[in-house]
């Protein structure tokens, strides 16, 4: 049973909702238009929020993770997904495309240092970014963490979270034939990016539905994606990257370039039955991460809106903050 006693759901370990004092659209210069937005105290400590995907977009919700008179919290949509424009494209949409856009935004904000909140792909991308440009970073807190290996991509669209979950691992490949279940991240490229919308579709929400199925560890197998648009942006952006190996020079960079940021202190919390990104990767951060604080949640799987994991997100935010915290 979970160890924690009291609320049962995500939300009532965060703040209450609030609305933006700040919302823009930003003009890469490239042909895309990206989504910014502020909100808490604006001359608070500052903090950007890296949603996960590639594609997943931020929800009102991540404003709700940072005590509102102590942060000033900002929230991007990365190229291609949420309110940034074009919707669901991938030309000029890499990996380098969104540290400059990062980089860009805190130019914009005329931002020393912040500290970088993401999960998931978003860690992914929070550890990159922190690599490049480490004098930008006063602390990383990570979710969920994806290194961005090849084993790891195996592992969920190979067939090991398969037997786990045999039967959505059946419904996942069974709509490829056969001859291309070799690379079911090529076959399914083949068909997110056809040219035909419909197929598109019908694919995009066949991807979304099988990483959504598996997000919690409280799931029946059921997804909930019923929104082809952001099934079609979701899909399409995550097996662009995937294909391309999110766009690093070489597999495991991400660990090998651990020292660029052997000075910055950081949090990862991890859900002990993460079927997406399995705990082995949090674990081997740490261990090389000396100022990582690894803080493993016992019965949660990936999802920000696991219980366990929101609580200890709050938590590692009200003590930097230098707040008292019964989360």
């Amino acid at each position: 049973m979970d160890k924690y006693s009291g609320p049962r759901n995500a939300a009532d370990y965060l703040y209450p909702s609030l609305e933006p004092f700040d919302r823009r659209m930003i003009d890469t210069g490239d042909g895309h238009q990206i989504y910014m937005e502020q909100s808490g105290n604006p001359d608070g400590q500052p903090v950007i929020v890296f949603h996960g995907g590639p594609g997943g977009g931020c929800s009102p919700a991540m404003r709700r993770y940072f005590e509102p008179n102590h942060y000033r919290i900002i929230l991007f949509d990365q190229r291609g997904c949420g309110r940034s424009r074009p919707h669901a494209s991938v030309e000029n949409n890499t990996t380098w495309h969104l540290i400059d856009d990062i980089e860009r935004i805190r130019d914009l904000l005329n931002i020393d240092k912040w500290i970088v909140f993401g999960g998931s792909w978003g860690a992914t991308l929070a550890l990159i970014y922190a690599e490049t440009h480490p004098r930008a970073v006063q602390q990383l807190i990570l979710r969920g963490v994806f290194l961005a290996t090849k084993a790891e991509l195996r592992w969920f669209y190979g067939g090991g979270v398969g037997r786990f979950w045999p039967e959505l691992w059946e419904r996942f490949q069974g709509i490829i034939p056969e001859r291309e279940h070799g690379d079911l991240i090529a076959a399914y490229n083949k068909r997110l990016f056809s040219g035909d919308q419909a197929e598109e579709m019908a694919f995009a929400k066949a991807w979304a539905r099988w990483e959504n199925a598996l997000a919690s560890v409280r799931s029946n197998g059921e997804s909930g994606v019923t929104d082809g648009t952001y099934a079609r942006a979701f899909a399409r952006l995550e097996n662009h990257y995937f294909i391309n190996n999110i766009f690093l020079e070489r597999d495991g960079q991400i660990l090998e370039d651990i020292d660029k940021i052997s000075h910055i202190p950081g949090v990862i919390v991890q859900g002990r039955y993460d079927m997406i990104c399995p705990p082995r990767a949090s674990y081997g951060l740490a261990r090389k991460w000396k100022k990582a604080d690894l803080r493993m949640v016992p019965v949660a799987g990936h999802a920000l809106s696991e219980p366990g994991i929101s609580r200890e997100l709050v938590r590692a935010m009200d003590q930097i903050a230098g707040l008292r915290t019964t989360r």
